[in-house]
């Protein structure tokens, strides 16, 4: 079977076979949809129905490959040379197929504490797939004890993660000719001006540095991805979007960027934007705030995996992932998980053999530990 669960799309398909095959094993699971009715997160538990078990996290959805240069078709599994080719191999549907395929063993282990098996959406784009779920612990859905999101980290144990946050602002200015400027407002020159604002704030952030010393790089970021704006040389613009985000270290006040840049943005609505009349506006617009990871040091997560791994030490990472949201209610919570994140959002993706039969070796831990 294969899935195209790029987040624009529904991943219900999956869910459905996800469901048939906890069924066929006897697998009790609860399906929790999002407000539209097009997408799903699952819940199954293996062991007793009670509180503090153990929660192998994953997401179902995957990025985009258009534009991509592909060898095979990026959503039918394909082996070569000891590695599977797909997109989401590696990020992370190894880990959902690694964690699924284990449901035997986990039901053979006779466990004393329940594993439950979460795998959700949206995760590339917001990390609110969980959030519904999430709200149900303790209510209708036993409360765990420790997450494992399986994101790819070399079955590293990662303590920590920055946060990411995503904003749209739009500068609304006055199309005008350009021969006569003082009849508008040029909404991209001013756009020019918070660029600047933002490459200046991205300079303190890299000055200011991480306290900690443990993340790459070693700061929070800064970055814009995109402007757009103007339709013809001759002509002020009238409108100009820029799409930007920051990428915080713990302790990182996620209101201090955007307050900042606000601050800068009423200065240019006066100085040039309205510097020859009531012509225009500055709005910015958060669009996902993900929270990041606090390290927890001698966590039960931190604990529990750093066994199971037999590894000595806890690392960061610089990407998000959904386990802020975890750790947000109260539950310890690291990442680990087989493969490396350097392959993902790749043409070609892939996840190796071997690094599969580690994910395994890594279940059967995790069942010894339970039982």
């Amino acid at each position: 079977m294969s899935f195209d669960t790029e987040s624009s799309l529904s991943n219900i398909a999956l869910i459905d076979w996800v469901a048939a095959y906890l069924e066929s094993w006897g697998v009790p699971f609860v399906r929790v949809p999002n407000a539209a009715g097009d997408k799903e997160a699952i819940f199954a538990t293996i062991g007793p129905m009670r509180d503090g078990g153990v929660v192998l996290s994953g997401h179902t959805d995957c990025v985009s490959v258009e534009g991509q240069a592909w060898t095979s078709d990026p959503f039918r599994l394909r082996v070569a040379d000891g590695k599977a080719h797909a997109r989401g191999a590696v990020d992370m549907k190894g880990f959902d197929a690694i964690a699924l395929a284990a449901v035997p063993d986990f039901l053979a282990a006779d466990l004393a504490r329940p594993i439950h098996v979460m795998l959700s959406y949206d995760e590339e784009t917001t990390c609110l797939g969980v959030v519904d779920t999430i709200a149900r612990f303790g209510r209708d859905l036993p409360r765990p004890g420790v997450v494992i999101v399986g994101e790819p980290t070399d079955l590293a144990v990662v303590e920590a993660h920055k946060s990411v946050a995503t904003f749209v602002t739009q500068v609304h200015g006055f199309a005008a000719h350009s021969a006569k400027p003082s009849l508008g407002a040029n909404a991209v020159m001013a756009a020019g001006e918070l660029v600047v604002e933002l490459n200046r704030l991205a300079d303190e952030m890299e000055r200011r540095g991480d306290p900690s010393g443990r993340f790459d790089p070693p700061h929070t970021t800064v970055h814009v991805g995109r402007i757009r704006g103007g339709t013809a040389r001759n002509i002020l613009p009238e409108l100009c979007t820029i799409n930007w985000e920051f990428r915080g270290v713990p302790g990182l006040d996620p209101d201090e960027i955007p307050a900042r840049l606000a601050q800068r943005a009423d200065a240019v609505v006066r100085e040039r934007l309205n510097r020859y009349g009531a012509f225009g506006r500055i709005e910015t617009t958060r669009e996902v705030l993900v929270p990041g990871l606090v390290p927890e040091p001698g966590s039960e997560a931190e604990r529990l995996v750093l066994a199971v791994t037999g590894r000595n030490a806890t690392e960061t990472v610089a990407y998000g992932t959904e386990a802020g949201r975890f750790q947000a209610a109260g539950i310890p919570t690291v990442v680990c998980g087989p493969g490396t994140i350097d392959r993902a959002h790749q043409p070609d993706e892939f996840i190796t053999l071997a690094e599969i039969a580690a994910g395994e070796a890594f279940m059967r831990r995790l069942a010894a530990q339970c039982g």
